[in-house]
Formats: structure tokens, sequence, C-alpha cells
């Protein structure tokens, strides 16, 4: 199972005044833990993807708009709330697509609203404790994803992953991982093929390494040999994360998921989405109005290799995340349950209040 503390994808120490998290770019060579304290530390590690996955990043930016007011001078809500808002805006920079950020600064400042014309004081132990909620929450919501997601499942099935959507991803147990931790606590022997996940490799270092700890049967294989294992027999589902899932059950997830949902249709394995409620993004239509983010071309030519891996002046194409049609999707399931088409119905449902 994933483990306990100190070693969580990312906690809050209020006695220091640090947001701690697992430098997730040093694994699986090197288990080191970060402690930032400022806002351009902090967006610095959510766009450098030392922290990762949506709802990860989305805990990280509440705690860290909570920690840019923690020391403040500020005499007045006004002020405390002119500084909040300029660490929100500079935190909501970091990364684009996945909606979790957005949504987290969304909810604190809320909540700071909330307190308007309130002593200080009051405004900051408010703000703590709506960030600890948002960690808490998603790690409920986690393992209730990871039940939803078992009931789909079998023992002994061979299970296909892609990118990294365990408890490092989260605040625990993880979303497209979780049901594969749950399947292990009660026997169910799964075998876990892990896609690489190029250019940055999150399935290598990151999902291998975290299912490998916990016991789990994994095998890791390349992102273009999907097809030979699911047409070998080998895959009877397919579990993804997500980053944000439109009105219409288009998906947003890590680049190769949308090729894996035609190889899955082409085979008929069953494809399921797996992701907490605040993923949805109910203002945004369809899939075409995902911003999706682009990389810098040297996590292509040559973050992973000792010399550089393609012709000096070559265009480099590095979209980080690409959309899954919502036509080639199972079923999304969430905390709150299991979504299946028609998606503009079922996850308006499962979205509202």
């Amino acid at each position: 199972m994933p483990p306990e503390e100190p070693l969580r994808s990312v906690r809050l120490d209020d006695d220091a005044g640090a947001l701690v998290l697992i430098d997730q770019t040093l694994l699986p060579s090197e288990t080191v833990l970060l402690r930032l304290s400022s806002p351009e530390e902090i967006r610095e590690a959510i766009y450098s993807l030392r922290v990762r996955g949506a709802p990860a990043i989305g805990i990280a930016a509440a705690y860290g708009s909570y920690l840019a007011i923690r020391e403040s001078s500020a005499r007045d809500w006004d002020e405390l709330a002119r500084e909040f808002r300029a660490a929100k805006e500079l935190l909501a920079s970091a990364r684009p697509t996945a909606v979790n950020l957005s949504w987290a600064l969304e909810r604190m400042e809320g909540r700071l609203e909330s307190l308007r014309g309130r002593p200080c004081g009051e405004v900051k132990s408010a703000l703590r404790a709506e960030a600890e909620a948002i960690r808490s929450e998603d790690e409920a919501a986690c393992r209730a994803i990871g039940e939803n997601g078992l009931s789909l499942l079998r023992p002994g099935w061979g299970v296909l992953t892609h990118c990294n959507a365990g408890w490092l991803a989260t605040s625990r147990y993880g979303t497209a991982l979780a049901p594969l931790y749950m399947g292990q606590e009660r026997g169910y022997g799964f075998r876990v093929f892990a896609d690489e996940t190029r250019p940055l490799l999150q399935g290598a270092r990151l999902t291998a390494w975290e299912l490998d700890q916990a016991g789990i049967d994994v095998t890791l294989i390349c992102d273009n040999m999907a097809s030979t294992v699911m047409r070998r027999g080998m895959v009877q589902a397919v579990l993804v994360g997500c980053d944000r899932v439109a009105a219409d059950g288009d998906t947003a997830n890590k680049i190769g998921t949308s090729g894996l949902a035609v190889l899955a249709r082409h085979h008929g394995i069953p494809f399921y989405v797996l992701g907490p409620v605040s993923t949805i993004d109910l203002s945004c239509p369809t899939g075409a109005e995902i911003p999706v983010e682009e990389r810098p071309a040297e996590e292509v030519t040559e973050r992973w290799y000792a010399r550089r891996m393609a012709p000096a002046q070559v265009k480099v194409f590095n979209p980080a995340f690409d959309v899954t049609d919502a036509s080639l999707i199972t079923a999304i399931v969430t905390e709150r349950g299991i979504a299946r088409p028609p998606y503009g119905e079922s996850l308006r449902r499962m979205a509202g209040p």
C-alpha cells in the first residue's frame, strides 16, 4: 500500500512554515524531500514537475497560497487579500491543463472572500484549515475511486496504465492506480503493464517504482508496445487518470492516452478514466476548449540522454497532453460513482452540488 508519513507526495509542515514534497524528478534513483516556503519556489516545483499529478498540484497550490500569507504583516483584510491574490496569480500560471490547480486556488479565494473584513489571524487560520480540507478530501476521494474502479475489474486480469496516477500524483492511493492497491490488499493478483510514457518517463520512473514497492506484479513496456500486449490477450482493461474532463466527456490526460483509447477500442478492451469530481470542468463544453500545455524541446531531444539524440536544429513538437474523445471512453470513475455515456448527462448529475 502507499506509504505513511513522511513519504506522502505533498504535505504541510506548519511548524516550519514549509510545503514538504518528494522531488519526483529524481525518482527512482533518489528519494529527496524538498521543503519550500515561497510562492516562487512552489510555482517552480509545479512547473518543473517536482510535484505533478492533477490532485497533488491542486493540494500544493492550496498550501502554497496559505504559506504566501502565513507570515504576512498585513494590517487588515484588504491588504492580506492583495498579497493572497498576487500569490494565487503566480501559482495559477504554472501549468494550464490540470483543472485542479485553478480549482483549488479558486476554492481558497472563496474561503478568503467568506471572511471579508475579519481579523488577519482568523483569515490565516481559516485558509490553513481549507488547504488541509482539500488534502484530506482528496485522500477520501481516492479511496472511493479505488473501490468504484475495483468493481469493474476481475481477479487475475491484466491491466494497462499510462503515465503515473498513483499516490505520487495525489494525497494518497492515487486515481487510476487506486483499484490496483485495493486489489492487492484483497488478493486479486493483477498483472500490470506500465507504459514508459515518453518523453518524461513517468511510467518508467514513477509508476513502475510505486507498484514494485507495493509488491504488485508490474511489467514495464515501451509506449509503442501497447498494441502487441493487447493483441496477445495480455490486457483485459486500461486504466488512466485525467487532468481535465470536459462537459461532454472528452478527457485530457498525458500525451499518448488518446492513442491507447483507439487501440483499446480496436481490440475490444474497456477503457476507463479515473479521477476526482474536481477534474470535471462543466464550464468547458468539449475537449477542443481544453488548453494543452507545450513543454520545452529539450525534454524530447536530450533530457534523459548522455548526449543529444536529435539534430541540433530539428524542430520539436512537445505537447504534454492529448484529448481522448468521449466516444472511446467506456466509463469515467469518480468518488461519487461511475459515469457512463451519454456523458453530457451523467457528468452533469455527478458533478452537481
